[in-house]
């Protein structure tokens, strides 16, 4: 399925008059390496939107408790529309009114490698592997380093389903599962939410 089409949910909800939201017509090239982004979005409730560069697009995910560097915690996370690549930058302030709308930041971005593989061990393509459900790869982040794996474990006739994210192996020297988001610094900027939203004028 062409990118285009993969993005017409993302474009449905949106209106770009509005919102200063990629609208993803930019032609953004492809890196050797696929790219993560991981965004603390204060909307209606908080919570983390998890992206994973797959082909063109950012197959996304919502976590309410954020990504965590501790093995014992899994996270739930609930897939959403796919976005456009160009939304790796996207920080800033979504109107009132709009879909989602609230203050964004870039909490960490990178990117990651595909690790997931067969029952004989081969190695298996990435989408294939987030269609059956299972896939493991390791993110090369400014904060978020090391294997984790998203593992759906629900699905139904009505199309929901949800996911689990969960950080695999030892814990990182120092980690402390996921800090408190509204404390928490852009890698992008270096702003908090707060101080986004007060650039905006949306104190």
């Amino acid at each position: 399925m062409a990118a285009e089409d993969r993005l017409r949910a993302y474009r449905g909800k949106r209106d770009f008059e509005r919102t200063r939201e990629p609208s993803g017509q930019a032609d953004r090239t492809r890196g050797e390496e696929p790219r993560f982004v991981v965004q603390i979005h204060d909307a209606r409730r908080m919570h983390f939107d998890f992206r994973l560069q797959v082909d063109d697009v950012l197959k996304s995910w919502s976590v309410p408790k954020g990504p965590s560097t501790d093995p014992g915690d899994k996270r739930l996370a609930v897939p959403t529309e796919d976005h456009p690549l160009e939304y790796e930058d996207f920080e800033g302030v979504i109107p009132k009114g709009e879909y989602g709308g609230g203050t964004v930041i870039v909490w960490d971005r990178g990117t990651y490698e595909p690790l997931s593989h067969d029952r004989r061990g081969c190695p298996v393509d990435f989408a294939e592997s987030l269609e059956r459900g299972h896939a493991t790869f390791r993110l090369h982040g400014a904060k978020l380093h090391g294997e984790y794996a998203l593992t759906r474990f629900r699905g139904g006739t009505d199309g929901e389903n949800a996911w689990l994210l969960v950080r695999k192996g030892p814990a990182r020297p120092g980690g402390n599962g996921t800090p408190d988001p509204r404390r928490a610094r852009s890698v992008r900027s270096g702003r908090t939410l707060a101080q986004v939203a007060a650039a905006a004028g949306q104190e």
